[in-house]
């Protein structure tokens, strides 16, 4: 989940927005690589990359792993109708699919769905054990439709910044 800011919501300047281009691309660049490409010195750097942090414009660090390097062969985007669109149902939705680890991202969306997720285990069975769990034995679901990726074309975890 992403973390919750501690102070108000910084609004990123165009250094800021050169930093977070850099971090996008390689997390583990150097500050004073970093401070080179975009022009401020190593501390100014690590001043702003606090700040964002603080505030929540940089909202996590991470490693991004291969699924394929773990053995985790299915892809699934699904497709969950809930049994009804109240604030508890949804709600305890969110928590749900929130706190599974094999969730990888949970939409709450518009358009006749009430949400979408993506989903990566290692195999059939295992999906097919989580989905009884999430959306059959569960009294939140009213239906779903699973969606088998058979390529990852494009994962990105990056945001256009202009």
């Amino acid at each position: 989940m992403p973390k919750v800011p501690a102070s108000p919501v910084r609004v990123p300047d165009a250094f800021d927005k050169a930093i977070l281009r850099v971090l996008q691309r390689d997390n583990k660049t150097p500050q004073r690589t970093i401070a080179q490409e975009v022009n401020l010195s190593a501390a100014a750097v690590q001043r702003r990359m606090a700040a964002m942090e603080e505030s929540g414009v940089i909202a996590r660090n991470v490693a991004v792993v291969s699924p394929d390097a773990l053995g985790l062969t299915i892809t699934a985007v699904v497709e969950v109708h809930l049994r009804d669109e109240r604030t508890a149902t949804v709600d305890a939705a969110k928590r749900l699919f929130g706190e599974t680890p094999e969730v990888q991202q949970c939409y709450y969306v518009t358009g006749g769905i009430s949400m979408v997720l993506v989903i990566v285990t290692r195999d059939m069975r295992t999906y097919e054990a989580l989905t009884r769990r999430l959306f059959s034995d569960s009294d939140l679901a009213q239906r779903f439709r699973t969606l088998v990726a058979l390529d990852r074309v494009k994962t990105e975890t990056s945001v256009v910044i202009e």
